[in-house]
């Protein structure tokens, strides 16, 4: 919580970075599809970033849950200066629960903070006991099956990655991100091995649950840029089904 209340600014900013939009986000949408008239859970939602974007898109209603008082601060300041009607919460992702059910709970970098399978398991059963029977959970997370370092450098993309190789269940993967304005700031995330996200997911009640590889906006696909990046994806997308 407090890194995150330190580096919420920067944290903020680096959403405008390419890779954030071409490929982040893109996957993101294309995974949700249709979103309008969806009540919807964002958890770990920091600075209200894709909370706004899914009201936008036409959900009825957004909650945007996040731990960090700062990135809710951001979140609210920005819901004032721009009213769109979202909500915001300061709480443990892992101990939240809805008054109502939702569609769609969006937990974009949740899970990569666990560094136990109990851990992960807390915030797998909170997002299960959020959702609608039926209901999805859609998400990005470091990318468990890719562990660094890859066969190329991610800098260009503002993005570094590293972490003990061979990894082992909880070590740390650390994050170094450049702005476009030159500022830098890390963030830790934590590494368990695939096979345990998907035990644990099916622990928790999860059906369908699956990894998505990242897939690149069409007004990019012809863009040699962003080769490095798909050949050494970072990241990774996932989908459920309670």
């Amino acid at each position: 919580m407090s890194t995150y209340d330190a580096i919420a600014e920067e944290y903020r900013d680096s959403k405008q970075l390419p890779f954030r939009e071409q490929l982040e986000r893109y996957t993101l949408f294309q995974l949700l599809g249709d979103v309008r008239g969806k009540t919807v859970l964002d958890m770990a939602c920091g600075e209200g970033y894709y909370t706004r974007l899914l009201k936008r898109a036409g959900a009825s209603e957004v909650t945007g849950v996040d731990i960090s008082a700062e990135m809710i601060r951001l979140a609210e300041d920005q819901e004032a200066g721009q009213p769109l009607g979202c909500t915001y919460v300061r709480a443990d992702a892992a101990a939240f629960r809805p008054e109502v059910p939702v569609d769609l709970v969006v937990a974009t970098y949740l899970f990569n903070y666990a560094s136990t399978a109990e851990q992960l398991g807390r915030y797998c059963r909170a997002c299960h006991g959020a959702l609608k029977p039926g209901g999805r959970l859609i998400g990005v997370n470091d990318n468990v099956r890719n562990i660094p370092p890859g066969t190329a450098s991610l800098k260009k993309y503002g993005l570094e990655r590293s972490c003990p190789n061979p990894a082992a269940e909880g070590d740390i993967v650390r994050y170094t991100i450049t702005n476009a304005d030159g500022h830098r700031f890390q963030f830790d995330n934590y590494y368990l091995a695939h096979e345990t996200y998907g035990a644990v997911f099916r622990k928790a009640g999860f059906r369908e649950f699956r990894w998505v590889d990242l897939w690149l906006s069409a007004s990019q696909r012809r863009n040699p840029f962003w080769d490095d990046f798909l050949s050494n994806p970072p990241i990774a997308a996932f989908t459920a089904t309670r």
